[in-house]
């Protein structure tokens, strides 16, 4: 872990490190159909695969790469794993369960590869590589039933098998970095947790994590309830390399909510917003232009250490974010006064 963990915190100490953008934004530009998705590995399959963009890593691997190098080209110092519903749990949608762990593996060799491709290019400026665990489609906190509030369709045990079998074959892959993402179940992040622990102990090689939750409405919590700061307090443990929120919002209305981690963090603070709100076809309006001014006011106010795009972003917006926080230093991590912090739905600071 450390030499890794020296080298990401020696640039995010430079400036404002570059997350890249949507994985599944760019793939729906190619508008691929049911063939494209199954190639030849899985031209027999016994159900439909359309939708499931993770199998493209096995099936379609140059356009994941392509993918990948549009967004370092871009000017992202980190990119993400094209594996964000890769756990057997998700990938139960396709009867694709047994699949996964090669999914995984895939993913990460590809993302690898072009990474090590544009740091062989710029040794001062060194690509990271972020394995992705995404929230799953199941929520350990809440019922999938509003008749039976105590009714669960998954249980913590199961999360983490998941997660660990994830989480091995990023680590096989060479990630340099597991961020988990898109958290709207605070107990989904926390077998998460708990499984990447147990596969680090397992494995005997320990990497820096991100973790990066979602405020899912103007309510500014998370959909099991929690505010940003006690979901702050219930990850702090962990002593992540960065934590932030991602999705769901646009900046103009993510903001206060990353104002408040960055207030309280000890780690450094990450944000990749949406491009706005989804319109009424379901397609993101904000430019490339508004949302990097949004987000160079962000780092202007010294609120964050990592920047990057989520849904309805492209290269273009990541290209023009970089290019407008430039040269604005990080966010300095605060001196934090020793309290006990707990959190529930809210914090409780003594």
């Amino acid at each position: 872990m450390s030499t890794t963990l020296d080298s990401l915190n020696k640039q995010a100490k430079k400036r404002i490190l570059i997350l890249d953008g949507a994985m599944g934004t760019m793939i729906q530009e190619r508008q691929l159909n049911e063939a494209d998705y199954r190639g030849e590995q899985y031209k027999d399959w016994h159900c439909d695969v359309k939708g499931n963009n993770d199998l493209l890593s096995i099936t379609q691997p140059e356009l994941i790469k392509n993918i990948h190098r549009a967004y370092l080209q871009a000017g992202a110092d980190i990119i993400e794993t094209n594996t964000f519903n890769a756990t057997t749990i998700s990938m139960s949608d396709y009867d694709m369960q047994d699949e996964s762990q090669e999914i995984n593996l895939s993913a990460a060799k590809i993302a690898r590869e072009v990474a090590d491709e544009f740091s062989a290019q710029t040794p001062d400026k060194p690509r990271f590589v972020a394995g992705v665990i995404g929230p799953t489609s199941r929520t350990a906190s809440i019922s999938p039933d509003v008749n039976d509030p105590g009714k669960r369709n998954v249980h913590f045990d199961e999360l983490v098998e998941a997660y660990k079998e994830s989480t091995h074959a990023l680590i096989e892959g060479k990630v340099d970095l597991i961020l988990v993402e898109t958290i709207f179940d605070t107990l989904n992040a926390k077998a998460a947790i708990y499984a990447i622990e147990e596969v680090f102990e397992e494995s005997g090689i320990t990497l820096p994590v991100m973790i990066s939750g979602t405020i899912t409405d103007a309510s500014g919590r998370t959909l099991s309830g929690q505010t940003s700061e006690a979901f702050y307090y219930s990850m702090r443990h962990v002593k992540p390399f960065a934590i932030g929120l991602n999705c769901a919002l646009g900046p103009d209305l993510l903001r206060q909510y990353v104002a408040e981690i960055s207030r309280i963090a000890e780690c450094n603070v990450s944000a990749h917003p949406n491009a706005g709100l989804p319109n009424e076809f379901g397609e993101y309006d904000m430019g490339a232009e508004e949302l990097a001014e949004h987000l160079k006011e962000w780092g202007e106010s010294g609120l964050v250490n990592i920047l990057g795009g989520c849904c309805g972003s492209t290269p273009e917006h990541i290209r023009q974010l970089a290019e407008a926080v430039s040269g604005i230093p990080p966010r300095e991590l605060p001196n934090i006064e020793v309290k006990m912090r707990l959190s529930g739905l809210e914090p409780f600071v003594h």
